[in-house]
């Protein structure tokens, strides 16, 4: 059971790096915000869920569950409401040289 927690905690972690990696490397606010919401939840609930599998069936567990379903309910939400206010500020998405110019 061990095994499989640490390799729960480990694919937490590999996530959690290349959403920051894609935070620092993506060009606009739509594409960071995408990097960093499905990153973020999916290494917060990789690493939860190893911590559950280590800790066993306890109330500390309930407790982790607890916060991963905020974690799974918030996460959207927030990301929503950024993008949306980016979206309403005219905040245009990132495109590739050659699209502008076919564009004009």
């Amino acid at each position: 059971m061990r095994l499989i927690a640490y390799l729960f905690i480990g694919m937490g972690v590999f996530f959690a790096t290349f959403g920051n990696i894609g935070i620092l490397r993506f060009p606009d606010v739509y594409t960071r915000l995408q990097a960093s919401s499905k990153c973020g939840i999916t290494s917060i609930i990789s690493i939860f869920i190893g911590l559950m599998i280590l800790e066993g069936l306890s109330f500390v567990t309930v407790r982790i569950l607890v916060i991963t379903m905020f974690f799974f309910i918030t996460s959207p939400v927030s990301s929503h409401a950024i993008g949306r206010s980016a979206y309403e500020e005219g905040i245009l998405p990132w495109r590739k040289e050659k699209e502008k110019e076919k564009g004009e």
